[in-house]
């Protein structure tokens, strides 16, 4: 075969004709895996800042500053809280973004390259059953639309204990609908989508805005309300309340810091998929957690007490149009969100395990199966449960894989890739040491193993219990930072897998 195995034109790599049909019999390649071709990278700044509304407009983002105020905080502080949170994640989510665009290589395959061709099953399936989880909370939220949908026309439907369940299941239905049709139609949805869930949000601050003024509240009451200091003492103090919350929004887009490659894929130009996400992103976020801050607070002085959920609402407006026009919007608002978050990099990560035998649709039916196994009802149950127990935790579980890409793309592999060998399995530059590289996965356990005993409250009631607990606060800094650091030092002497640059020039044929 020729000596080139990939072309490079303006800073984008693909795989020559030739290196993918002599991929074409390896058990780690197939179609649904294979590295986007520069002419498939049609998304540009608009599409990915439309994904990125798509994903960041939905109820859970709600929730992240509403539950803070339930837990204590000032509306404003909230807001703060959420805002931060975001504008740190983003810089490892536009780190690892960077070798989608320049290889077309999606997350499992990325992942190849720092922990293995098997290796990589570990963050590719860490990832994935995650985003189960949150598709499985994600559609126990959507299917409250469809519910009260018929409860429109059917009023002891929503009554029934079974409801709940049966929307579920009809949301679910749809995610595996839209999730087969591939791409194209995710890029079609999220283009369309984001601004109607534009919309839905002002609806949202409208609905709060007319119950805080019909009770006697100004909207400056509303915004400058102050935190309530009870509740927060009781849930640790402001200071532990504010930073795991802070971990916790770091955390709500740690598995988009993984697998972000999924998308970043398709992006035109690095230029593109940097400014989408820039655009796109910080900016959704702290718009709606303003909005979800503004509607707790609200309902708090309006009805006594904060609602953490705003589907609730859904259940007290008596106008049946005005019900069905939120519920199909609150069912697009999940949708966009859902599918590109969850569905997306569980298929491929399960697509992963066994390429050949294993196509995306599998990979998105799986993840389908395995969401019902989930217990949305009691993650979504509170807002302590929800901020300190899923997001915390899984946050410090994810968070040194991120730092680990970082690390080996940056300063280790200095951005080259052998894009052929991630595909060839053994004897190849990324097998390792029986296609693991031991070293990423002991950096990997070191750095998240504090944190995760500080959150399921190991040794409590001692000094190093103490220690732990705050350890756990800032659970996903701590974890990147050691991650990083160690597997730096791991890595140092490691030769085998690396590529000069010359190297890289030697494979690649210029367009």
């Amino acid at each position: 075969m020729s000596k080139y195995t990939q072309v490079e034109r303006d800073g984008l790599f693909e795989l020559t004709d030739i290196a993918r049909a002599e991929l074409s019999s390896s058990k780690y390649y197939n179609e649904d895996l294979a590295p986007t071709s520069i002419s498939q990278r049609t998304w540009t700044t608009y599409h990915i800042s439309m994904l990125w509304v798509g994903m960041s407009v939905c109820i859970p983002s709600f929730t992240m500053a509403s539950g803070l105020v339930g837990l204590g905080l000032s509306p404003w502080i909230a807001v703060l809280n959420v805002a931060l949170g975001n504008i740190i994640i983003l810089v490892p989510i536009q780190l690892n973004s960077h070798a989608g665009t320049r290889y077309g290589i999606p997350f499992p395959v990325f992942a190849r390259m720092t922990f293995g061709s098997i290796g990589a099953q570990i963050p590719s399936l860490s990832r994935a059953f995650v985003a189960c989880g949150w598709c499985s909370i994600q559609s126990w939220i959507g299917g409250a639309g469809f519910v009260v949908i018929i409860g429109v026309f059917s009023p002891n439907f929503a009554t029934m204990t079974a409801a709940p369940f049966i929307g579920f299941g009809l949301f679910l239905l749809l995610v595996l609908w839209i999730s087969y049709t591939g791409s194209e139609s995710i890029k079609w949805m999220e283009a369309v989508g984001g601004p109607i869930l534009i919309v839905l949000c002002l609806a949202l601050l409208a609905w709060a805005t007319n119950l805080a003024l019909s009770s006697g509240f100004s909207i400056g009451e509303v915004t400058q309300a102050s935190g309530d200091v009870g509740i927060v003492d009781s849930n640790g103090g402001f200071l532990y309340v504010f930073l795991g919350g802070l971990t916790a929004n770091i955390a709500f887009w740690a598995t988009m810091a993984l697998n972000i490659p999924d998308f970043s894929r398709y992006a035109h130009s690095q230029k593109a998929q940097f400014r989408g996400q820039l655009y796109g992103m910080p900016v959704a976020m702290a718009a709606c957690a303003f909005i979800g801050a503004y509607f707790a607070q609200a309902t708090k002085l309006a009805l006594g007490e904060s609602i953490f959920n705003p589907t609730d609402v859904l259940f007290t407006i008596d106008n049946p149009f005005i019900v069905i026009i939120a519920a199909l919007g609150l069912i697009v608002a999940t949708l966009t969100t859902n599918i590109a978050a969850n569905v997306v990099a569980p298929a491929n990560g399960f697509s992963n395990i066994s390429p050949h035998r294993i196509s995306y649709k599998m990979g998105v039916l799986a993840t389908v199966i395995i969401s019902v196994a989930f217990q949305p009802w009691w993650i979504f149950s509170e807002a302590g449960t929800y901020i300190f127990g899923w997001l915390g935790t899984y946050g410090s579980i994810l968070s040194p894989i991120a730092a680990i890409f970082v690390a080996d793309y940056y300063i280790v592999k200095k951005r080259n890739i052998d894009v052929m060998a991630l595909f060839q399995g053994e004897g190849c530059r990324y097998w390792y040491q029986g296609g693991w590289n031991i070293r990423a996965i002991i950096a990997w356990v070191c750095a998240f193993i504090l944190p995760l005993m500080g959150n399921f409250k190991v040794a409590s009631g001692t000094a190093f219990g103490t220690v732990l607990h705050w350890i756990a606060a800032n659970g996903y800094l701590f974890g990147f930072f050691v991650g990083l650091a160690i597997y730096i030092v791991l890595m140092k002497n490691e030769k085998t897998s690396l590529l000069s640059d010359e190297e890289h020039h030697s494979l690649t044929e210029r367009a």
